[in-house]
Parts: C-alpha cells; structure tokens; sequence
C-alpha cells in the first residue's frame, strides 16, 4: 500500500470529524448497529475507528504492516464480540466498508483537495479499501476463534454432562442445572448408544443438537432422549446406519447407565446381527431385541456345558452330517415343528425336512416331547453351538 508522506500532514488534522462522522454514519448504513453509542458497546466502536485511522495515517512513507499487534488484538477482539453478542460476521465487515466509504466522503469535504493531485486521491482511495480488507481480515479471524474456543467449550460441558448422567448424579437438581447451562432440554427417558471410533464422523452433524456425544475409549458414547418412541426410533436409525453402532435399552436418565451396561456387553459378546451387509447398509442393533443373546452369552462356560450333554446324540455322526441335523433342529424348534416355514429357511423341500426330523428323533428320542430339553437344546443352538 503506497501513499505519500504528505497525505499524514493534510489528513491528520482532521481525524476527531472523521471518528465522529463514522460513528454517526455506522447506525445509518447498518440498521443492527442501531443503538446508542454508549456503554462497553461504544467504546469498542470508537477505540476500533480511532486505532484505525491513526494507524492508517501513521504508514504513509513507511514498510509497516497494515496493523500493529495492538491494533490487531483491537479488531480481532470485534470479531469476537459479534459472536458474543449473536451477530454474523457481514454486519460488521459492512460496517467497515461503511466507514471506509464515510473517511472518503468526509475527507472530501474537510480537505481542500485542490492540494492533492488526482493520482494521489486515487492512491487514497484504493489504499483506503485495502486497509479495511485488512481490518476485515483480522476480525473474521477473531470471529472464527471465538467460535471454535466457544463450540470446543460447549463440547467439554456437554461431555461433562454425559458423565453425570451415566453416574446416575442427581444430587441436589446438578444433572438439571448442568442440561440447562448448555440449553439441553433434561428427558425423562434415554438410550445410550455406542459408535466405535472408525464409524464416528460427522456423527454430532447426523444426530443433531438433540442427542448428547461424548468420546470414552475407543468408542463414542451418545445419549438420545428417547420419549416418543417410535418417530426417535425412526431419527436415531437413520443417523446411525453404517456406523456399527449398538444401541442400549430405554432407561429413565438416572439408570442410563444400565442401558450403557447392557449396550457394551453387546458389544462384548458380538450381537451384531447384519455383519453381511454392506456397511453402509449395516443397521444398528438394538439390544432390547437381543436380550436372550445376552443372557446366553453371559455365562458361556455354562452353556458350553449343556451343549455337551444336549447335543451327545449327534456325537457319533460326520461333521457335515451333524451341522445339518443341528441346523434342522434349531429350525424345527424355532417353527414348532411346521413343514413349511422350516423348508422356506432352510431352502430345501419339506420333504427333506420330513426325513430330516426322522432322523433327529431317531438320534434324541423322547427328548424332543420333553419341553425343558426343547428349551435347553434351543438355548445352545442359538448361542451357536453345533
């Protein structure tokens, strides 16, 4: 930005009826300004007009930077306080180009131009709207800090949150005023989802301001209000198909933490029903639909045990021979015996399933009439065992 030293000594005279046209000017060209100059408010316009026209006038002649750490510390703290105050970043970038537009107009008028050249006026000009871009620079830089430090804080209270909750904490109303610090509406009912770390991106885009996420391990922790159950059902499968993700059972908030407990031994145990889907296909599993899964699995030594003794018939057949007894079985227990459903899961003819049957029972006799070795031999065949 060149300007002739001169420019200083013709302009300087008149910076108090500039800043003062400029503050007068602002509120006109920007209606949201529109509000007395006065308080914390005022004082950062005026500060931010004055910085800005005895620095402009102090680099006439000079290899100075456009803005002094002073002066920048002065416009990215603006640009800050449009974040603190709800305003998007244009207000006051047009304020600037306001101002700009006010110097020249009342430069104009105040200064006897016949003292300038024209080539010198256009200079001014042109260096005049290159120092607000500089200005304008400085502040968007601010108002984009201030964001980041204010979403980063939002995140740290909101995973705070999370931990109060999983604690079951409701002494004295702390869940309630800490929901309410960061606007989060307390609900009476939730699940607790977990997402392992691969499948988590754009994960708080998806769920929205609703749902509460926080990191923990190796997975992401979410915490969805889950009242009208099934139109969150609906919200909260869209979001989280693809992800891997498992989903605990509803809790009231304070038992959240059951709901997580029941969600990672899910996770423990492997009850991830659609693994031979594509993974952007993959819906999440909803362990209150997995409960006997659960319950099978919690004690696997035990069940190993009773497999051993209920499946003893099958033991003397070829393994080929056995997985398919085994697999008939298990569907024959499933259907209650009927012919078709059975042939339709196992793609075969029910006349296949007829001859198949004849040999389960000529392999496990009177324990297939007996209904607690019915339960029992289900029990095993659904944890997997063959």
């Amino acid at each position: 930005m060149y300007l002739p030293t001169e420019i200083s000594d013709v302009l300087r005279p008149v910076v108090g009826d500039v800043v003062e046209a400029i503050i007068e000017g602002i509120p006109i060209d920007v209606p949201v300004y529109a509000m007395p100059m006065e308080g914390r408010f005022g004082q950062g316009v005026r500060q931010g007009v004055q910085v800005a026209l005895h620095r402009f006038l102090d680099l006439p002649g000079t290899h100075l930077p456009a803005l002094s750490e002073d002066g920048k510390w002065v416009y990215e703290g603006l640009g800050r306080g449009e974040v603190r105050s709800g305003r998007s970043l244009e207000s006051l970038l047009a304020a600037y180009r306001s101002g700009a537009r006010v110097t020249f107009r009342t430069i104009s008028r105040l200064v006897d131009v016949s003292q300038l050249t024209p080539e010198v006026l256009m200079a001014l000009g042109e260096s005049l709207f290159a120092y607000i871009d500089e200005l304008s620079a400085a502040s968007a830089q601010g108002y984009a800090q201030e964001q980041s430090e204010r979403a980063g804080e939002q995140q740290r209270l909101r995973g705070e949150l999370v931990e109060m909750i999983l604690r079951g904490d409701a002494t004295d109303g702390a869940v309630a005023r800490a929901a309410a610090a960061i606007g989060w509406t307390l609900p009476e009912v939730v699940v607790v989802g977990v997402v392992p770390f691969p499948h988590v991106d754009g994960l708080r885009s998806v769920l929205g301001p609703d749902a509460l996420v926080a990191e923990r391990g190796t997975d992401v922790v979410i915490i969805y209000p889950f009242g009208n159950r099934a139109a969150r059902r609906t919200s909260l499968e869209r979001a989280l198909r693809g992800r891997r993700a498992i989903v605990g059972p509803a809790r009231h908030w304070q038992h959240a933490g059951e709901s997580l407990h029941l969600a990672d031994a899910a996770g423990v145990h492997h009850v991830t029903p659609g693994t031979d889907l594509p993974a952007d296909a993959d819906p999440p599993v909803w362990v209150e639909e997995h409960l006997a899964q659960l319950i099978v699995h919690a004690e696997p030594t035990a069940v190993a045990d009773l497999a051993v003794r209920r499946l003893a018939p099958l033991d003397g057949l070829r393994p080929v021979v056995r997985e398919r007894l085994a697999e008939t079985l298990l569907s024959w227990l499933r259907h209650q015996g009927q012919r078709a459903p059975i042939a339709q899961e196992l793609f075969v003819h029910q006349q296949t399933v007829g001859y198949r049957v004849a040999q389960l029972r000529e392999q496990f006799g009177e324990a297939l009439d007996d209904p607690e070795a019915r339960f029992e031999l289900e029990l095993v065949l659904r944890a997997g065992h063959r």
